[in-house]
Formats: C-alpha cells, sequence, structure tokens
C-alpha cells in the first residue's frame, strides 16, 4: 500500500528530530544534551519527542530495531536447499564485502562510537540489543524448524550464530574507530569470516536446512 501523506509526515518529523539529536550528541555528548535541547532545537515540544522516541537513548540509537531482527530476517529469507549458518555467512559476506555502513564501515563511525563510550546508559542499551539479537534468533530457529520446546538445538545453535555476527561487528568496530580505511577492513573481515566458518562444527552449519 502506498504511504499515506499523515504516515510520510510522521516518518519525516521523526527522521528530522533523530537527525538533529544526533547531530547534538556528536557534537556536545550525549550526557551533556537534554531531551528538551533536542526538542528546542528541532523547534517541537518535549512532548512531540517522547511520542517518538519513548527514551533519551532512542534518540542515538534508534535504527537499533533493524539490527535486532537482521539474523532473524536472514534465517527466515534462506534459499532453498540452505541452512540458517549458510544464509546468515553468505549475507554477512555480502553485506561486509558492499561495504555497507549497516557494519559500521562509512566514515565518521568512530565519532559515533565515541559518543557510546563516554555514555553508560548507551553501553548498556547494546548489551542489552545484542540479547535481543540472540532471543529473535532462537525463536525464528524454533519456527522454522518446528523444534519443541525443550529442544536445546535451537538455543545452542542460535547462540553461535549470534556469535558470528557479533565477532565480526566487533572487530569492524575496533578497526574502524582506530582510524582505518572502510575498503581494507571490510577485506579482512571476510578473511575472519572465513576463519569463524572453519570453527563452527558440521551440525551448527547444517541446521535448519530450507527444504525444496
Amino acid at each position: 500500500m502506498a504511504e499515506g501523506l499523515r504516515e510520510r509526515k510522521k516518518r519525516e518529523t521523526k527522521q528530522r528530530i533523530s537527525d538533529i539529536a544526533t547531530g547534538l550528541f556528536l557534537e556536545h555528548g550525549f550526557t551533556a544534551v537534554t531531551v528538551a535541547d533536542v526538542a528546542e532545537a528541532a523547534d517541537v515540544s518535549v512532548n512531540t519527542v517522547y511520542n517518538y522516541f519513548p527514551a533519551k537513548e532512542d534518540l542515538f540509537l534508534d535504527r537499533m530495531d533493524g539490527v535486532t531482527l537482521r539474523l532473524a530476517r536472514m534465517i527466515r529469507g534462506r534459499d532453498r536447499g540452505e541452512s540458517a549458518a549458510q544464509a546468515v555467512l553468505r549475507e554477512l559476506r555480502q553485506d561486509i564485502g558492499a561495504v555497507s555502513p549497516a557494519y559500521g564501515l562509512m566514515d565518521g563511525f568512530d565519532r559515533f562510537m565515541n559518543v557510546i563510550e563516554h555514555a553508560p546508559t548507551l553501553k548498556a542499551r547494546l548489551f542489552q540489543l545484542r540479547d535481543q539479537v540472540q532471543e529473535a534468533v532462537v525463536t525464528t530457529l524454533r519456527e522454522e524448524t518446528g523444534a519443541a520446546a525443550d529442544d536445546p538445538l535451537p538455543l545452542l545453535v542460535g547462540g553461535q550464530l549470534a556469535w558470528v555476527e557479533s565477532a565480526v561487528v566487533g572487530y569492524i568496530t575496533g578497526e574502524m574507530t582506530a582510524g582505518r580505511k572502510a575498503t581494507t577492513v571490510s577485506r579482512e573481515a571476510l578473511v575472519l569470516l572465513d576463519e569463524i566458518e572453519e570453527l563452527l562444527s558440521e551440525k551448527v552449519l547444517t541446521y535448519a536446512v530450507r527444504e525444496g
């Protein structure tokens, strides 16, 4: 369905508030900027900000909903004859090889991470998001395989798939915050993915193969 005028205006307003907030956080730091500061800079009320962003942390990490469900989407979208792990590895290689900003491969990522490093509540939110990523993967694996509630395999495999992404993202983050070039880090991350795949057992690599 086509996006209506009201929905488009709400989306644009939310994006504008987020962009202004991010600019303020990058310039002054997360703790130094208040929600009232954001509202004033965006020329909206504080209540309007909270209508779009329930917490101050959401203003800076507003795109993390997509990150939380990213692995789960990869698994649900796997090809016929492809396992959950194979789909995750394939898509990670594709995105990282394309130097995707979604994985931190972009100019200015060091400034983004510097804001988080000096804001305990943002760091805590990232740890929470990592747990949510694994929960989404485990839930997806149970649904996709029809595993019983007491079957430990979705938890065990899901934990390893979440670790695969976390390890690669962690490496990219460390290298990008050190000021290295995105294209170089991308190539090195692809090598790291090959090494990670070698560490995965055959049982993990062949779990949840899509029939067809």
